[in-house]
């Protein structure tokens, strides 16, 4: 701590220093962009193109008393602290350049305190947290059993039920909140949303006149493709309400009543069984890793024999156990779980399911986001109104980091198709696959 405080004979024992100095020296080889604060100092290179800006003692604060994602995040949220050179609903180039050059050291309690007396912050007693921010894990825990059907109605409604209009800004006109398949570089985010949809339902071989079962259905996209394009009966479940209801608007809108269905249920409620076809998009991240032989049981006694199931969910390139980070948890999915498509696999295949084929389809959710990003900017004004500059900021600093994410194969996406068989094994499955 002796290169924060200087001791000087003639000017007393201690020399408080700036916060641009403690920002600078706190970060291991320097900042790689230009950081002004509200006391009028500065750090980092000059003629930098992106900049930071601390607004606020109270950013200050949330940075001093959650170092790392957390406190960065809380107050870029809040409004504390902002960043230049980028559009707050596309901030990857920033986060980019933060991920490669920026190492944070954090400084010991006595350290924290000295650095508190010196920037004139009174106390380590952290600001209360953004709006937007969930309860913490250990919060959670106390308050419900993680994964239960009332704690995970809760956290779906806190991602979910936001707005269905920032959505649709967000999403576009699918409405669809999973990775896309861009067939070619030029496709556009609709065109690779069908694709993907398409893509599903050819896996699953869908045929006129079929049943199909679509868990954690959102709003109601895979249903409404389903139905529209291969003409199968088709049931979707969502544990978001908002969802449910813009779904079954879209599916009178089109005419598809007489073959499509949106639920407010979870999918451990669905009792129908005999379906040709289970599809599961985007759900197993809300699941559990030690909820997987129950969830794969569950949808294996759904299907009839010979009945396949798509499951596509984002994954780890591992098969370790990780928590996800401090933001992502808090901020955007409470209580999410990834982990290796290995993992998934053999849940699957000790439940009784014959996994038939898996697919990586990780550079596709880059782009996707990609183009998430472009339509908050876009309608960033309107996205604003709809649901505040602290939300709106939420999924700007989300999709830009997970986009990162899924360029540098720290998560991936994989679509694990099985079948249920027969008593005698048969799968009904073509000797090569027919997609």
């Amino acid at each position: 701590m002796s290169s924060l405080f200087h001791t000087d004979s003639r000017h007393g024992p201690e020399r408080r220093v700036s916060i641009g100095e403690a920002m600078d020296r706190l970060v291991r080889g320097g900042l790689p962009l230009r950081f002004t604060a509200y006391d009028g100092s500065s750090a980092g290179p000059t003629d930098a193109d992106l900049g930071m800006h601390l607004r606020t003692e109270r950013g200050l604060a949330f940075l001093m008393t959650a170092p790392g994602d957390l406190g960065m995040a809380r107050a870029y949220v809040s409004g504390d602290l902002d960043l230049s050179g980028v559009h707050p609903g596309d901030p990857y180039d920033a986060l980019v350049l933060l991920k490669d050059h920026t190492r944070f050291r954090v400084p010991t309690p006595s350290e924290a305190v000295l650095i508190a007396r010196s920037l004139g912050v009174s106390r380590l007693r952290p600001p209360p947290p953004p709006p937007q921010e969930h309860l913490p894990r250990w919060r959670r825990a106390v308050e419900g059993v993680r994964h239960s059907m009332t704690r995970d109605a809760e956290v779906i409604s806190h991602h979910y039920d936001v707005s269905n209009r920032f959505y649709e800004l967000v999403l576009g006109p699918s409405m669809a909140y999973t990775c896309a398949l861009y067939e070619t570089p030029e496709a556009t985010l609709e065109q690779a949303q069908a694709a993907k949809f398409d893509l599903v339902c050819r896996k699953l071989d869908l045929q006129p006149g079929q049943r199909l079962l679509d868990v954690g259905c959102g709003w109601g996209t895979m249903v409404r493709h389903a139905a529209r394009e291969h003409g199968v009966r088709a049931v979707g479940v969502t544990l978001s309400l908002e969802q449910a209801q813009w779904a079954n608007e879209a599916i009178e809108r089109e005419g598809l009543g007489d073959l499509a269905e949106v639920r407010h249920l979870d999918y451990r409620d669905v009792v129908e069984t005999g379906f040709d076809a289970v599809s599961s998009i985007g759900l197993t991240e809300h699941v559990g890793v030690r909820n997987y032989p129950a969830y794969f049981a569950h949808l294996r006694d759904r299907l009839r024999p010979g009945g396949r199931l798509l499951n596509h969910c984002i994954t780890r390139p591992r098969n370790t156990r990780q928590e996800t980070g401090a933001f992502i948890d808090r901020y955007v999915f409470p209580d999410g779980e990834l982990i290796g498509s290995g993992t998934i696999i053999a849940a699957a295949q000790d439940q009784g399911l014959e996994v038939q084929h898996s697919e990586n389809l990780r550079p596709h959710y880059a782009a996707t986001l990609r183009d998430w990003n472009r339509n908050l900017v876009e309608h960033w004004d309107e996205c604003v109104a709809e649901v505040g500059e602290g939300t709106a900021r939420v999924w700007g600093l989300y999709i830009a980091g997970s986009r990162i994410g899924f360029e540098r194969d720290e998560v991936e996406l994989h679509q694990v198709l099985a079948t249920r068989n027969h008593a005698d094994g048969r799968s009904d499955f073509p000797m090569r696959p027919h997609w």
